[in-house]
């Protein structure tokens, strides 16, 4: 494998999944055609002026990036492991074998090559087999009594199995029952394929829950797309988002002199960048859009039409995230590009033997959920701006999100400090802790740190947490922009 296929074979299978989202949609759009062409039309126009547009240019260069490099790609695995995804499951049976029983078959389908480990323990000395009438005479796998018999790659014990098993044979000799138990995890060949299904998921549920809020509350939508377009038209964005290209490009040839730590300072530098920058955009939209169109009689034109003041306030919020979304997908993807590269390179400039795409691999899918909690923070803040732009300008707007967005990050540090000690801080931590957003909640500096993943359950238990919060300070602006004089 070339440098280049090493560090560019991780972004290619997520290129993969995107296109494969994208020809689903294709697909879905095309039997909507046939069963209501209004519908598609509908559709098609939505995709065509709303935000999804620019998505969907991305989303044809990640088609592109896809079937151009396929042929220098391990295509055949890749496909190969695809296929055999859903037949990969864990094997887990607890069984009583009779005494004296020979030949007690227990269903367990599997590869040997697949193997990741298992363990098969029994409180009676049992012989296990791929065949029948074998027993004792030519075990595969003699568990004994009270010492279960553990395999896991490097380990010194004997696998055993081979090929494709179906079938288990067990057979119980002594005078006593068995219970046995079996504890099988296996995987796939090429394990990273299973990021295609969840990139795949991932464009398709972007598309249909912007096309659910255009359908399902359209004069909201109709707010949210114009705030949004002419978000992305302003020079701002193009500058936010040309600043986070030309840093996140800097940072993979900056020196940052950790002995061999620097993809770990890459990855923090790098998201905290666009979170930063995404933060930023949000700002300064709440100010422009919701504040500047109160204080110029803008939003009193926007009610006299059929539109009410929450209808006003949701979509101006939805038409805030829109850009953050766009923001996060283009800068996201330039990361995920700059931290793969920056394993090859790092180990060329250290003379380390060249990695394998595995490890670039590796690298890559441990900062998809900080991007994931990155977005998530910038989100509420969105909404407490959203909420402050309805009764103040954009300066004191800025100080007050700034000014929340480090105290959220230092309450939960100031009470488990040593200064927590002291009963007016402790009491002054806690309070800020419930008032304001807990946003150290969103950093993954300690799983870099500690080369880590962030676990899914972790990740849902944010997004109800910023959902909550988000829908609190959005009612808040409810609340402010009720009996607001608009006049």
């Amino acid at each position: 494998m070339s440098k280049l296929t090493i560090w560019l074979t991780p972004i290619w299978i997520l290129a993969v999944g995107v296109t494969i989202g994208a020809l689903i949609l294709l697909l879905m759009w095309g039997v909507t055609w046939v069963v209501n062409r209004r519908a598609a039309r509908s559709i098609a126009e939505a995709v065509g002026e709303g935000i999804l547009r620019p998505i969907s240019y991305v989303v044809i260069s990640m088609a592109a990036l896809a079937l151009l490099a396929s042929p220098s790609m391990p295509v055949d695995r890749i496909v190969a492991s695809l296929k055999r995804l859903p037949d990969v499951a864990p094997i887990v049976e607890k069984i009583e074998v009779g005494p004296r029983k020979a030949d007690v078959e227990v269903p367990a389908a599997f590869r040997a090559s697949e193997l990741q480990s298992f363990t098969i323990s029994s409180d009676q000395d049992v012989a296990v087999n791929v065949a029948a009438k074998k027993g004792f005479i030519e075990p595969l796998i003699l568990a004994q009594g009270g010492e279960p018999y553990a395999w896991a790659p490097g380990s010194s014990t004997p696998r055993g199995f081979e090929g494709d098993v179906s079938t288990l044979f067990i057979t119980n000799e002594s005078d006593s029952p068995a219970t046995v138990s079996i504890q099988m995890y296996t995987d796939v060949e090429t394990p990273q394929v299973r990021a295609i299904p969840i990139a795949a998921a991932s464009t398709i549920g972007l598309y249909v829950l912007y096309l659910l809020v255009r359908f399902l509350a359209p004069r909201t939508s109709v707010i949210a797309a114009a705030t949004a377009k002419e978000t992305i038209a302003q020079p701002l964005f193009t500058m936010l988002v040309m600043i986070g290209v030309v840093a996140l490009v800097a940072f993979v040839f900056i020196p940052y002199n950790t002995f061999g730590e620097d993809v770990k300072m890459l990855k923090t530098s790098g998201m905290t960048m666009i979170k930063v920058l995404a933060i930023i955009l949000a700002l300064w939209t709440a100010s422009t859009s919701v504040a500047d169109e109160i204080e110029g009689r803008t939003a009193l034109t926007v009610l006299s039409k059929p539109v009410g003041r929450r209808q006003f306030i949701i979509g101006k919020f939805l038409g805030i995230i829109w850009p953050i979304v766009l923001m996060f997908v283009i800068l996201g993807i330039v990361f995920l590009l700059t931290v793969s590269f920056k394993v090859v390179y790092d180990a060329r400039e250290s003379a380390k033997t060249t990695p394998e795409w595995t490890e670039c691999y590796l690298e890559v899918v441990r900062i998809i959920p900080g991007l994931v909690l990155a977005f998530l923070e910038s989100v509420i803040l969105a909404a407490i701006s959203v909420a402050v732009s309805t009764r103040l300008p954009m300066l004191p707007n800025l100080v007050i999100c700034g000014s929340i967005y480090v105290l959220g990050h230092l309450a939960a540090l100031i009470v488990k400090s040593a200064a927590g000690e002291i009963v007016f801080v402790r009491f002054v931590g806690k309070l800020l802790s419930v008032i304001l957003p807990v946003l150290d909640h969103f950093e993954i500096e300690g799983a870099i740190a500690g080369a880590s993943s962030v676990p899914m359950s972790y990740l849902g238990w944010a997004l109800l947490y910023s959902v909550l919060y988000s829908g609190a300070a959005i009612l808040l602006a409810l609340i402010f922009f009720e009996d607001r004089d608009l006049a």
